[in-house]
């Protein structure tokens, strides 16, 4: 499997144990707030809500929580963020893209910007790495939910595009516009998914080694505690030997 996929998978197990919990939790109701605040606060009604619900109890978000996100919309309560997509370079060339949502624009590029410097990387313009990722929909499914061929044969009458199978589990990529609609038709075959989600999936990859792989989860976990920053995604590639010794 992928490097950047089994990466997913180490911190989904590790957002599960750490400190880094309540952080989390504030990013995933940031994201309900500001997909209530811009579409229809009933989210089956707004794709983009339903989305955001749905990656919040799949990370087991209280409920109440949730509906506290969609009513400070409702009530005028939500600050107006900004939505700002950074590109840049880390350890070993590897391509970043850092998703953040801010009220202070400033404030934030200067802090992704400081963080990529002290972590041995730079950032870069807008448009400097993006051309190595696409935009996909991602349905993960745990490995018990049934065999490569099983989940296949699901992804493909579902409209997906492609499935990435292994002992961790299901990864079903399809267009990102298409994503609620191949979510819907997997969850009448499969059940529901432990996770669905819009990504940037990298259409190149840089092979890291275990150096270069813990210097770049440095990076990458430094750029995650900041408050603004929503979701980061690298474009590298390690050995499932290097994985495991992470």
């Amino acid at each position: 499997m992928a490097g950047h996929s089994k990466w997913a998978n180490i911190q989904h197990r590790k957002g599960r144990q750490d400190a880094a919990r309540s952080k989390l939790f504030s990013k995933l109701a940031k994201e309900i707030t500001v997909a209530a605040k811009m579409g229809d606060p009933d989210p089956e009604k707004n794709p983009r809500l339903r989305l955001a619900v749905k990656e919040a109890k799949s990370s087991s978000v209280p409920k109440d929580v949730i509906e506290r996100a969609i009513k400070k919309a409702i009530g005028g309560e939500a600050e107006d963020y900004e939505e700002i997509r950074y590109e840049g370079y880390g350890p070993n060339g590897v391509a970043v893209i850092v998703e953040a949502m801010t009220d202070n624009r400033n404030r934030t590029a200067s802090n992704v910007r400081s963080t990529f410097s002290k972590n041995g990387g730079n950032l870069g313009e807008t448009g400097s790495v993006g051309f190595m990722f696409e935009r996909k929909g991602e349905i993960s499914y745990a490995a018990e939910i049934g065999d490569a061929d099983t989940v296949m044969m699901a992804a493909i009458e579902a409209g997906a595009e492609d499935v990435e199978s292994s002992e961790d589990g299901h990864i079903i990529w399809c267009a990102d516009t298409d994503l609620n609609e191949v979510a819907g038709a997997l969850e009448g075959e499969l059940g529901e998914s432990d996770s669905t989600k819009l990504v940037w999936k990298p259409t190149t990859t840089t092979e890291m080694d275990l150096d270069g792989m813990q210097k770049l989860m440095k990076l990458i976990e430094a750029l995650e505690d900041d408050d603004d920053v929503q979701r980061v995604t690298a474009n590298f590639e390690a050995s499932d030997e290097v994985m495991e010794q992470l």
